[in-house]
């Protein structure tokens, strides 16, 4: 095995214990990253370096199974930190809930109709909805448990199934996830 030449010195590389460093061209990292990259090594050079045709080809195996680990665990570390930045948000837009509630009670008591309080809630509201909250719809829709709390039932001749006929408490949902079911009074068939 050859030894590194340092080209502004002119001199072996040696490590700070004072062994000598091997070329690159030596070495088994870069043998098995030329047969990787397709570079055959003239069998002449690899018997003369002890490697055979055997352990060439077990170390293009190694290096394949490495290289695909390494990607799995890349795959793996973007996929965490796409759940951990989802979480965040998910967080973050379940402690706000109660501040839509006083939101909505406002509204209904006629305190947040116009002016500088109704400008701030609904900026408020357009910044959570870029984060993908929504509303749940639920007047007039059909009573889906997933969606929907029913705290009261109330029969009623004009429906033929379970619907929401009013909403007692906003429900909230991020993209696919339910935040917060709606509270709501259902109307039942009689």
């Amino acid at each position: 095995m050859s030894e590194s030449v340092n080209p502004e010195e002119g001199e072996p590389v040696v490590e700070p214990d004072g062994t000598p460093v091997e070329s690159p061209e030596g070495d088994a990292l870069s043998q098995a990253e030329d047969i990787l990259n397709g570079v055959e090594v003239p069998a002449e050079d690899a018997v003369a370096q002890g490697v055979g045709a055997e352990d060439a080809a077990e170390l293009k195996n190694d290096l394949l199974r490495l290289q695909a680990e390494y990607v799995n665990y890349r795959k793996r570390v973007e996929r965490d930190r796409a759940v951990a930045g989802q979480m965040a948000v998910i967080g973050v837009l379940n402690s706000l809930l109660p501040v839509l509630d006083d939101i909505d009670a406002g509204r209904a008591h006629g305190d947040i109709v116009d002016g500088p309080f109704a400008a701030i809630a609904i900026k408020l509201e357009t910044a959570l909805g870029t984060y993908g909250l929504k509303k749940i719809d639920a007047t007039g829709v059909p009573f889906d448990p997933t969606v929907h709390e029913a705290l009261i039932q109330q029969p009623s001749a004009d429906v033929d199934l379970d619907t929401v006929s009013q909403v007692l408490r906003n429900g909230y949902k991020s993209g696919d996830r339910i935040l917060r079911a709606a509270q709501v009074i259902v109307a039942v068939p009689e």
